[in-house]
């Protein structure tokens, strides 16, 4: 796999910098999470292929492990606030000195530098400071944040994911590490370079969800079908437009591009969705151009001819069902673990025997609380 030989310590946390982890360790990577001892349950849903480790980071002797796993490292992954590495005495420049090729990736929502660096907040937040909140919603609505999915997973774990790979390509040439600054306002407001940059052409000149991409328009809409279930229009160019005014059998409209006449064209196409089931429309449109698609369920999406035949989605042996990871290499293509998610501290002793540690050492720490170790039972 593409990042084969690649050893990244992740410093346990939610959402942005697991989703980083993983893509690493579904593209080859070997990726330990490092969690803290006495707890429960692990809260990283997106723990597939790692290895964990639980360390006492209260006890110097803890931290002291943490320092030598991450100097012995490729990657270390870190999201917490800025200053609390630094408190440990493990913060970049610490590490780098010990290791002039460590990649130290830092995942915050403000960035490391900034009157907010220290500040805590959530996707909404680094969203609505990005910019890119003030564009989401329909007309005359308060903003809308979709999901969490633009600040903490594109603009955060995956801009970040970005970051480890040009690090480390660029560090086959230079020999030297170097740390990643990964603010996830600015990931996210990087993500929307395009609403960005082409303001100025006539598609984002109007209000807010009164734009052609943004639920003002209603060839770019979702329409609800007779049997409660949906479709997706997308027919923006003229020659799409075209197919699909044929294809839903609607003649003497006013032309496409009159905005003044857009929600009048939308009740238009709202009643003849209604009219039908999902399953008629999407065999009337079967074949064309028209770019209708249907809005496909969790339960749904796997089971698409299209997904199915490119195998878009995998099973753990659990059932239950994941995107395979993308974008699909055709020399050294990702291949996601499908074993369960690790226990906290599930690999600990193994992991420190890997890093040096004697099978003496390992048991004196367990012993004295500085890490942790809980094994699978077996079902007798």
């Amino acid at each position: 796999m593409a990042l084969a030989g690649v050893r990244v310590i992740e410093l346990a946390g939610l959402a942005p910098a697991p989703f980083c982890g993983m893509i690493l360790a579904d593209f080859g990577a070997e990726v330990i999470r490092v969690d803290r001892t006495r707890v429960a349950m692990a809260m990283d849903t997106l723990a597939r292929g790692k290895r964990s480790i639980a360390l006492n980071l209260k006890t110097s002797e803890g931290v002291a492990v943490l320092r030598k796993l991450c100097v012995q490292s490729d990657v270390v992954l870190e999201p917490y606030r800025k200053g609390v590495m630094e408190k440990l005495g493990l913060g970049p420049d610490d590490l780098l000195k010990e290791n002039p090729q460590l990649i130290y990736a830092r995942l915050t929502g403000y960035g490391q530098t900034g009157s907010y660096a220290t500040a805590a907040g959530h996707d909404i937040n680094y969203l609505a400071m990005s910019g890119l909140l003030s564009r989401l919603g329909r007309g005359g609505d308060r903003p809308y944040a979709p999901l969490n999915l633009l600040a903490d997973f594109a603009g955060g774990g995956l801009a970040c994911a970005l970051g480890v790979a040009l690090a480390l390509l660029e560090r086959t040439s230079s020999g030297k590490g170097q740390v990643i600054d990964a603010s996830m306002v600015e990931g996210a407001a990087y993500t929307g370079s395009f609403i960005w940059k082409s303001r100025h052409i006539g598609m984002w000149d109007q209000p807010r969800g009164e734009n052609m991409l943004d639920g003002g328009a209603p060839f770019y809409e979702t329409y609800k079908t007779s049997d409660g279930k949906h479709v997706a229009v997308g027919a923006m160019e003229p020659q799409f437009y075209k197919q699909f005014l044929h294809g839903s059998s609607s003649y003497f409209l006013p032309p496409q591009m009159s905005s003044g006449n857009w929600p009048e064209l939308r009740r238009i196409f709202t009643e003849r969705f209604a009219s039908k089931s999902q399953a008629h429309w999407l065999s009337v449109f079967e074949g064309t151009d028209a770019c209708v698609t249907p809005v496909l369920s969790f339960d749904e999406v796997s089971s698409h001819p299209h997904n199915r035949e490119r195998g878009s989605f995998i099973k753990d042996p659990a059932g239950e069902e994941s995107p395979r990871p993308a974008p699909l290499l055709s020399r050294t293509p990702a291949e996601p673990c499908l074993a369960r998610d690790p226990l906290i501290g599930e690999h600990t002793c193994q992991v420190l025997q890997e890093y040096g540690f004697s099978p003496v050492e390992i048991e004196r720490m367990l012993t004295a609380g500085v890490i942790e170790s809980n094994t699978v039972k077996a079902k007798l």
